[in-house]
């Protein structure tokens, strides 16, 4: 049942693009109060969000709040392209950067449970440039790791491999390993991982939590485990069996007015930063499909993706991954040496462990992660519950929107 209200709850945002606008319909006081929430105190939610594109502090967004596959909030505010007045859209297509990580980790995952490999196995044994890696010294030069690098590491973000940070700096930097962002590089994931591999790693594997390429160099493992590129597999396995049909690395041009723009805050002042026109996902060369930050999707697809999670693995009668294969996925694997918005690390995700340790409203058991681009997601399994915050704000200047729109949720929910 609930997987069949997703359904038909999402059909408009992930099927239709025909209308200029679409929210959907405001649900009845009564019928929020059944779902669990004050229809009064969800109304902070809609005025936070408004009030920042009243102070042009943001273009626009998409929210979503869903509770037991049914949508509470599903809604677009404010435009996706100020310059042409053009709304925003539940529609709209958004760069997903770091939210593009959980697809990854799906896909590995999908490969660790047909058997494929452990988590602890070496990740030389799959990508052999990682033989010889060594570990950087603070006071220069290198030592070698005291154990293997694992495929659990990368999954973990303690295989010391930063976005250029740390005690290699000036060494990523001379190979232009210093950002995240490779939509850009006219060069292959497996190019791009062969002279990453030539670098030291940042610290010793499993030592600290150090955000950066592994899930990039996990994108390339799933490519030389599975035979197929990155992009041909979580198309088959993930983003098709889900009908998530504009979640991908590349736009195609008949969705191109579909992507919104990227705006940012400088000097307090809302600026253009990016529009399609000038997007590598529209013109750019379409060769690194990064794991870590590659990928293109819509509030509604991305819904499907963690209502998938959310069931244990399964989604309007397809299982994507076992009830088990999830369970490890959310639970905490780090414990101290967790460095994100929950106060535990799972496989892909910040998890939350203790209340009071992650020192926000929210539940043990819930997880989420999201984007340089400013969207954040939450589920919680206790609740039976996803948040989902879809925008373009980079750089975001000193906003917490993203981070707010999940208190504004949980302070409504009454029951």
């Amino acid at each position: 049942m609930k997987s069949t209200l997703l359904a038909a709850a999402l059909a408009c945002a992930t099927l239709a693009h025909a209308p200029t606008t679409f929210a959907a319909p405001p649900q009845a006081a009564e019928a929020l109060t059944a779902q669990g929430f004050s229809p009064a105190r969800l109304k902070r939610l809609d005025a936070a969000i408004d009030e920042q594109i009243a102070r042009q502090q943001l273009a626009g967004g998409v929210m979503v709040v869903m509770r037991d596959g049914k949508p509470v909030v599903f809604k677009a505010y404010g435009q996706q392209d100020i310059e042409n007045a053009r709304p925003m859209r539940t529609d709209t297509i958004f760069r997903i950067a770091s939210m593009s990580k959980a697809l990854t980790t799906v896909a590995a995952m999908i490969l660790y449970e047909e058997g494929r490999f452990q988590l602890k196995d070496p990740v030389s044994r799959y990508l052999p440039a990682f033989a010889n890696v060594q570990v950087a010294l603070t006071g220069g030069g290198t030592e070698k790791p005291r154990r293997p690098l694992t495929i659990h590491d990368l999954l973990t973000h303690t295989a010391g491999m930063s976005y250029g940070a740390g005690p290699a700096k000036a060494a990523y930097e001379a190979t232009g390993m210093k950002d995240w962002y490779l939509v850009g590089n006219d060069e292959t994931l497996a190019q791009w991982t062969d002279r990453f591999a030539a670098l030291p790693l940042q610290s010793q594997p499993g030592e600290q939590f150090i955000y950066g390429y592994a899930t990039d160099v996990l994108g390339r493992l799933v490519e030389v485990v599975s035979g197929q590129p990155l992009d041909a597999f979580i198309k088959a396995r993930i983003t098709d069996p889900l009908r998530m049909p504009d979640t991908g690395f590349v736009l195609p041009p008949e969705k191109i007015s579909r992507l919104a723009n990227v705006y940012g805050l400088e000097g307090g002042q809302l600026k253009l930063e990016e529009t399609p026109a000038r997007s590598d996902f529209v013109n750019g060369p379409h060769k690194l499909m990064s794991g870590g930050a590659g990928l293109l999707s819509t509030a509604g697809d991305y819904t499907r993706f963690l209502q998938m999670l959310l069931n244990q693995g399964a989604l309007d009668g397809v299982r994507i991954l076992a009830r088990h294969t999830v369970a490890l996925m959310t639970a905490d694997h780090l414990g101290d040496k967790s460095r994100s918005d929950g106060d535990g690390f799972g496989l892909g995700f910040w998890v939350n462990v203790r209340r009071g340790g992650f020192k926000e409203l929210g539940s043990e058991g819930a997880f989420g992660w999201g984007s340089a681009y400013f969207p954040q997601y939450a589920v919680d399994p206790k609740e039976r519950l996803i948040i989902l915050f879809m925008t373009q704000l980079r750089p975001a200047g000193n906003s917490t929107l993203n981070q707010r729109v999940k208190t504004l949720t949980y302070q409504a929910l009454i029951r």
